[in-house]
Parts: structure tokens; sequence; C-alpha cells
């Protein structure tokens, strides 16, 4: 019988500026933004906006806002994703690899890695729960670039979503229940996801409906009606229109309908961040309460909690065992 290939695991997330100064923050925005997927503008119109008015602007701007939640060990993203690496190695019985789709460790040397300890099949894992073209998809294609120059080309098995697995929804439902048992129940639940731009899902990207459907079941998991849970759409950029409802107008209004008390989740992040840290933890809080909110409490990210790394444990499985 022939001994089975071995595998090795890929995970992938956005990756982040090595440095929280106005320098490392652009040359990171420049490679983000930069991707097709991310900005699908003709390059000779972004470009010189790009580089002559959004990066000398913006640059500095996010600096500060990354200087304001930098942990010891670097970026929240890159130290939760790290740790998330780390103990899901321990649990699983192959290598597994760290890789970000713009900086690094970049995808390339994630493969290599792999290769270099004898694995002939990767299996890469996104850790975007809900597909999109924007994020998923751009991990698909930093593959593919990386492998083309490759001799010999491993097999890869690549997850495309897992925004209803039954463990994924149970982890995001542990959680909420932990919290709620450390500090009780607010008044309402809303799930704050990643904006894309409209006209994505217009062409067809499933992301807004893989969101509404993490929600719902989010909702069954916990009994909840429409009433005590709702979701919206958070880090639009741009003037066009991006999915609906937006979360800064949500909070808003909650107030203005009775809602005094908020937990809020982000679903569609894997691992804390700048667009959870700082803007939903501290900007969408002052909203909140700004507009009459009494209570404001920001639920994190699964990051490497026991539960999640059991959930991305059962998620990989069949891969792995096939």
């Amino acid at each position: 019988m022939k001994e089975k290939s071995k595998k090795g695991v890929l995970l992938v997330n956005l990756g982040t500026p090595e440095a929280p100064t106005a320098a490392a923050v652009r040359a990171f925005l420049s490679e983000f933004l930069h991707d097709h997927r991310v900005v699908d503008l003709s390059r000779w119109l972004w470009c010189p906006i790009l580089h002559g008015v959004i990066l000398p602007i913006r640059a500095p701007k996010v600096a500060k806002l990354y200087q304001s939640v930098w942990m010891n060990d670097g970026s929240p993203l890159m130290v939760y994703s790290r740790r998330q690496q780390s103990a899901l190695a321990e649990q699983l019985d192959c290598p597994v690899a760290l890789a970000m789709t713009y900086g690094n460790p970049s995808i390339d040397n994630g493969i290599n890695h792999l290769q270099q300890q004898g694995c002939e099949e990767i299996i890469v894992l996104p850790l975007y729960p809900q597909y999109s073209g924007t994020t998923t998809a751009a991990v698909f294609d930093r593959v593919a670039k990386a492998v083309k120059k490759t001799p010999h080309i491993p097999a890869f098995h690549f997850i495309n979503d897992y925004y209803n697995h039954p463990a994924y929804i149970e982890a995001l439902a542990q959680s909420i229940r932990d919290h709620w048992d450390k500090n009780g129940r607010s008044d309402y639940l809303l799930c704050s996801y990643h904006g894309i731009p409209q006209r994505l899902a217009d062409a067809g990207d499933p992301y807004p409906l893989q969101c509404e459907e993490t929600t719902r079941l989010l909702a069954k998991a916990l009994d909840l009606n429409d009433d005590q849970i709702g979701h919206s759409y958070q880090s639009r950029f741009g003037r066009e229109p991006w999915l609906m409802p937006y979360t800064d107008k949500t909070l808003e209004q909650l107030p203005k309908n009775g809602v005094k008390s908020l937990d809020i989740i982000t679903p569609a992040f894997s691992a804390d961040c700048l667009e959870t840290l700082e803007e939903i933890a501290e900007q969408c809080r002052d909203s909140y309460l700004e507009a009459g909110g009494v209570s404001f409490n920001y639920i994190p990210c699964l990051n490497d909690n026991t539960v999640h790394i059991e959930a991305l444990k059962v998620i990989l499985s069949p891969a792995i065992s096939s």
C-alpha cells in the first residue's frame, strides 16, 4: 500500500505593519491597496491617487491608531495569529505554518517552510470565516503566484469558508455565553462584519449572504429573536455605497430605539486587530454613548481561545485525515 503523503497546514490572515510608524504603515498599505482584489480601479487612475494623496495623508494617522493598540510583542493581529499557529500545531499531527497575504511572514515563506518539512500536500486555511473576493480570493491569488515557478508544486486543499460550520458557530456562541456569565447580558447583541462595496455583492460575491447566515445561526444557538440580535458592516472606505446597514449609523440609531445597553462582536475577524480594538472598542463605543447609550461591551475575537483552536481543528480534520 502506498504511504500517505505528508500534509501541512498553512494558516493565512490579512497582514499587519511591522511597526506602528508612518513608514511601516505606508509600506503595508501600499502593498495592500495595490491588490486588484482590494481596489479594482484602473492603475492609471488609482496609483496617482494612492501615492499622491491617500498614503501621505493616511499613513501618519493610521500609525497613531496602531500605537494605541500595539502590544509588547507586536501588533495584535500578529500576536494572536502566532498564538493560534502555535496552539493549533500542538493539537494537530502535522506541521502548521503562519502566513500573511500582505507583509510578513509571506505566503511564499509559509509554503517553503512546509515543503522543507517534507509536506507534499498543503491545506490552506484563510482565517476568514465568510468568503469574499477581497480576502479569501486574494489568498488564493498569492498561493498561485508563490508556486508559479516551483518545479514541484505540492497538492493543495483550499478551504474557502467556514461561516456555517457548527464548530465555528458554537465557538462564537460560547465566547458570548462566557462574556455574559462574567459581565451580565445587555439589551442587544450586534454582530459587526467588515464591509465590502455593494457593487461587489451585486456582481456575485457571496460575502453578505454568508454574514447573514452566520448571524442567523448564532441567534439560533443563543436562542435570540430579531429584537435581541442584529448585524451591520464596518470599515467602509471611499464614497461609493458599501454593504448596509453601516455599523456607525446603527450605533447612532439603537439608543433612539430604546437599546441602552449593548454587546458587540465581530464574527468576520478571527483575531483582534486595529479594526476591532480601535474602530469598534474605542470609536464605536464613543459613538454609541454619545448617541444616548448607557453601557457598551465589546466581546473580543476568538483569538487563541481554547474553544476557537478546537473549532479550527475540527474544521481542518477532514482535509488532514482524507
